[in-house]
């Protein structure tokens, strides 16, 4: 330690310089290292193949016992097969824990004495906030609350002893039956982001540096396009303790529904949003363009997509051709325009006050277009 203390004065720098570049070299390689291993995880898509649980067979038995000579069936009806249930788990963050096949668990056989078998135990599988369940493009859940959970295949029922199939005209039946087979059904699994609101732009306006701006979400920023590969959310806090949910998604390209660049794959995180908030590059020449095309691509995505509530953030305000690019794009679009510069984080005030207005004025998505 003292040795190290002497390099240090020898190089003329202080202990406090040192240990701050050393902790600025840590922090920056652990997010680069954490976005490495988030875009590596990340899936939003799944196709599941399921097999539930069998019923246990019954059992064919007598009672015996001794100076009983006609003791009579006890043969015990089997176990049913244990269901397989999702269940959203607020903890998982994406589809890359679920397994690609489940069988559930058979039941027990019946036994002797009039024992039945024992049912099996469900199998659970943990899904994010936002999962959509599917069947051959048919809509069987969407699970959007902690904790909701849906049956998506049902166990078998257990076989029936001999005991159960003794009448009046068969007192010594040897008749046990198999349990049922569990149901069998391949489903797809689909994730769409949980948010108020979205930050929708094409690469490279500043969408990710604005999340950092306005939340305490961290996504990689870096100087050039698809920086974003995953979405990303942000929590906007207020005074109230209200707590505003912002998505920021990978950019869109001309042409992103037909699904070119990372098009249809992330434009479905969006389709929950109940506010869209369109970024634009004030630096570029003429950014009302943008615009146009962004509406263009979400309405072809979805018809009226662009027309949910929405507002528009000039972005990079702080460069210097953007102040005249601010007042022709005012002239063209009647749309509500906020100026902000993600980089200085200056009038990102006034973007958190509009976006709390918005958020009140709409408080439910399922209504929307």
């Amino acid at each position: 330690m003292f040795v190290r203390l002497k390099i240090l004065q020898r190089s003329g720098r202080t202990v406090r310089e040192a240990l701050l570049q050393r902790e600025k070299h840590t922090h920056t390689l652990e997010e680069r290292l954490s976005e490495k291993k988030l875009s590596r995880c990340f899936v939003d898509q799944r196709r599941v193949r399921l097999q539930a649980g069998s019923g246990g067979k019954g059992a064919s038995s007598f009672h015996s016992e001794p100076r009983k000579e006609w003791g009579g069936p006890d043969g015990g009806d089997g176990g049913a097969g244990g269901h397989i249930i999702i269940r959203v788990n607020r903890q998982v963050k994406s589809l890359s824990s679920v397994s690609t096949v489940y069988r559930g668990r058979d039941g027990e056989a019946g036994g002797s004495k009039n024992c039945f078998g024992r049912n099996a135990n469900p199998t659970y599988i943990s899904v994010p906030v936002g999962t959509v369940v599917r069947e051959q493009g048919v809509v069987l859940a969407d699970l959007s609350q902690q904790d909701q959970q849906v049956t998506v295949a049902y166990g078998g029922a257990g076989g029936k002893g001999n005991r159960s199939f003794l009448t009046n005209e068969n007192r010594a039946p040897m008749r046990a039956t198999e349990g049922q087979q569990g149901q069998q059904r391949e489903i797809q699994l689909e994730l769409r982001t949980m948010a108020h609101a979205a930050l929708v732009g094409f690469p490279n306006v500043g969408k990710s540096s604005l999340l950092r701006a306005i939340s305490k979400a961290r996504p990689a920023v870096a100087a050039y396009p698809f920086t974003t590969l995953n979405p990303h959310v942000g929590i906007v806090e207020y005074r109230d303790h209200t707590q505003v949910a912002v998505a920021d998604i990978p950019g869109l390209i001309p042409g992103a529904h037909l699904n070119r660049g990372l098009g249809l794959s992330f434009l479905r995180h969006i389709e929950r949003c109940r506010v869209l908030l369109y970024v634009l590059d004030m630096s570029s020449p003429e950014p009302w363009e943008q615009f146009q095309q962004l509406c263009f691509e979400l309405d072809q995505y979805r018809p009226l997509f662009s027309q949910r509530p929405h507002a528009i953030v000039a972005n990079k305000m702080d460069l210097p051709e953007s102040r005249a690019n601010l007042e022709a794009l005012r002239e063209r679009i009647s749309q509500t325009v906020i100026p902000v510069s993600a980089l200085t984080r200056g009038n990102t005030g006034e973007l958190i006050l509009h976006l709390r207005e918005m958020y009140d004025s709409y408080p439910q998505a399922e209504t929307l277009p």
